[in-house]
């Protein structure tokens, strides 16, 4: 690598205009599918970001000459939907004080609450990749304040980034996520064995109830799946926003064209009756990091306990077979440990211009860190599983 001085940062307000296999030789080997080029620019070429989504592309790059060497996916929000870090509360103390919290730059996977990598450096030296993750932060927060914007946030980084962030003067944030862990389980009821009785007994009440119905699942690989079956999964998908009153983030068109780009990481699940499919819901799945996430999940008649049964029971059977480690089933829902997830704590970071602003939000997240940490405290309590010691 050249010398610091030649090193340039730009802003990117397309990814197309980055060669997808120059963006992905930036990701480390445990970068998982939402990283890569193929699921952003999609994000992009669909319209879900960018336009008048409220989430405008402005990806941070650093160059040597012409030479990508390290890069952040960077938006400024005009909003605070899609991120599954709520700063509601944050932006309307700010505008009670005359500021102007929108936009915000926020450095985030859309839609998408699952930990990454934040700051890409690909294979350079650890002494390179320390100097273009300085540049790269240095470069956010100049951004920041040049720009007038009130904030920046990176949601859900690796712990090691997380720690240079703090070093960076960022503010470091909790939230707590419910995951299921194989514990080398060769079928679904070895994983029962390893439960509470009560939560075991729960469960089979569940599945019978399902059972009952009559109701069989087809699993379908991506790579095996017709533009019907994502037509039908859509609707799923959208039925579940209508059901609440709200609009999805993502278009039809961006799941199909995301189906064609990167197959191998995608699994639906799809519930029928009598032949006809009635629910649905997809896995994300990454045979490296022997991950799988559940995305989204949806009916278009309601079964009880047929979203359990879709979007848990049939997924964690599906890990069972393939081997997968940990199967993160998104943001939220302690109802999942019933279910056999556990919690677990992940942070983001966030940068405040503002001094006197920063300093109140610092006691915020100071008291929050503390109320969490009780939380968490309390919800071991309540494991499901037989043995409190078995840890992730």
């Amino acid at each position: 690598m050249a010398g610091p001085d030649s090193l340039q940062l730009e802003i990117v307000d397309r990814l197309s205009d980055i060669p997808s296999g120059e963006w992905n030789a930036l990701l480390p080997k445990d970068a998982g599918p939402f990283l890569r080029h193929e699921f952003l620019s999609t994000l992009e070429e669909t319209a879900c970001v960018g336009g008048n989504s409220g989430w405008q592309i402005a990806h941070l790059v650093l160059k040597d000459d012409q030479t990508l060497l390290g890069a952040m996916p960077l938006y400024l929000k005009q909003h605070s939907y899609g991120e599954f870090v709520f700063d509601w509360s944050w932006a309307q103390a700010y505008e009670q004080q005359g500021m102007q919290y929108f936009p915000k730059a926020l450095c985030a996977i859309p839609f998408t609450p699952v930990q990454g990598s934040r700051i890409l450096t690909g294979s350079a030296s650890q002494i390179d990749a320390g100097l273009i993750a300085q540049r790269l932060i240095e470069g956010l927060k100049t951004l920041v304040l040049q720009n007038n914007l009130s904030s920046a946030h990176i949601l859900f980084p690796y712990a090691t980034e997380v720690e240079r962030l703090k070093e960076q003067g960022f503010m470091l944030r909790d939230s707590v996520q419910f995951h299921w862990h194989n514990q080398g389980f060769d079928h679904f009821e070895q994983f029962l064995a390893a439960l509470t009785m009560k939560r075991r007994k729960n469960i089979r009440r569940e599945r019978e109830q399902v059972a009952r119905e009559l109701i069989r699942f087809r699993h379908v690989p991506g790579i095996s799946s017709t533009a019907a079956d994502w037509e039908f999964f859509y609707r799923c998908y959208e039925n579940t926003y209508l059901e609440h009153q709200s609009s999805p983030y993502l278009s039809e068109t961006f799941f199909q064209l995301w189906a064609q780009r990167m197959p191998q990481n995608l699994h639906l699940i799809i519930a029928e009756r009598n032949g006809n499919p009635i629910a649905a819901s997809l896995l994300v799945v990454d045979p490296t990091t022997s991950k799988a996430y559940g995305r989204y999940w949806g009916a278009i008649e309601h079964i009880p306990c047929l979203h359990f049964e879709t979007a848990y029971y049939q997924a964690i059977e599906y890990c069972i077979s393939n081997r997968i480690q940990t199967f993160e089933g998104g943001a939220q829902g302690e109802h999942k440990m019933a279910r056999g997830f556990l919690p677990t704590t992940i942070q983001s970071a966030h940068f405040i211009a503002d001094p006197q602003f920063a300093k109140a939000v610092q006691h915020f997240l100071n008291r929050e860190h503390q109320g969490i940490g009780a939380y968490v405290d309390e919800l071991a309590e309540h494991s499901p599983l037989k043995s409190s010691k078995v840890q992730p």
